[in-house]
């Protein structure tokens, strides 16, 4: 399967879905990543805090994929933030990767008690200038703390990567990014274990498409032009999660699905929180 791409702002493709790799180890992820990339995966997702950064460079290694066919994704956290501690946090990532570039590097949270954020994030602009990364960005960041960037550094963030799903659709944070430019990528798509899948309009979609929970609530998140980033080590599960093209969402399943979510309190406030 071949899975299309959204244009970053910065320049490159990402591809639409991408695999999360939390919380597989170096040695579990490998063949995760394999049976991914047999299923059409191409977006790989990692970060230093995953600690599986080390299998996620063998998994590519031994693929048999070209190295530019494959987008990596890492991110630094708060460990690697102010001053130039990017820098050779990004080193000791590539060393493990086994890579010369990441294709997206992301400060993994904004810790704004901290302050250190906007100069963090000159350091990945001199990173990108260096081609180290090919683009440069962001996860966890509200509206607020994009804000900030935009006044007082030159480059808009490519992508946000943030906790959505319909439960936590994030409006305020995607109105922004759709405002400026910025891809917002999904992770805990489908929610955390069950209780998402279970609910009465994601079966109710599901049974209008013959299609199953998973992939209504996958399918949603490209309705609203997002990039999710599933999780999943299991080989039929990965393929489902790919298999979203042969359906569409109308308006009302979007508004059935809709009634789904809990408000901001259900997402994680990265004003308070975080590595």
């Amino acid at each position: 399967m071949s899975i299309p791409t959204v244009a970053l702002n910065q320049g490159g493709q990402l591809p639409q879905i991408g695999l999360g790799t939390w919380p597989l180890n170096d040695e579990t992820v490998v063949p995760a990543i394999l049976s991914a990339i047999d299923a059409g995966y191409r977006h790989i997702d990692t970060a230093v805090r995953y600690g599986n950064e080390t299998g996620v460079g063998r998994a590519i290694a031994s693929s048999g994929i070209a190295r530019e066919d494959i987008f990596v994704t890492t991110k630094l956290d708060g460990v690697y933030q102010g001053g130039d501690r990017a820098v050779a946090g990004l080193d000791e990532s590539l060393k493990r990767l086994g890579l010369d570039y990441v294709d997206l590097l992301l400060i993994h949270w904004p810790l704004p008690a901290r302050d250190l954020y906007v100069s963090t994030w000159r350091t990945f602009e001199r990173l990108r200038g260096q081609g180290k990364a090919r683009a440069i960005g962001v996860s966890n960041f509200k509206p607020a703390h994009l804000e900030r960037l935009a006044a007082e550094t030159s480059v808009v963030p490519a992508v946000n990567q943030i906790q959505l799903s319909p439960f936590t659709p994030q409006q305020a944070t995607r109105e922004y990014a759709a405002a400026h430019g910025i891809v917002i990528s999904s992770y805990s798509p489908i929610g955390k274990g069950q209780e998402l899948l279970d609910t009465a309009p994601v079966r109710r979609v599901a049974t209008k498409y013959g299609v199953t929970a998973g992939q209504v609530v996958l399918r949603w998140h490209l309705e609203l032009g997002l990039v999710p980033v599933p999780k999943s080590a299991d080989p039929d599960r990965q393929r489902s999660n790919v298999d979203l093209y042969g359906f569409v969402l109308d308006a009302a399943d979007l508004a059935d699905l809709a009634t789904l979510d809990q408000g901001p309190a259900a997402a994680h406030d990265s004003d308070h929180i975080g590595h």
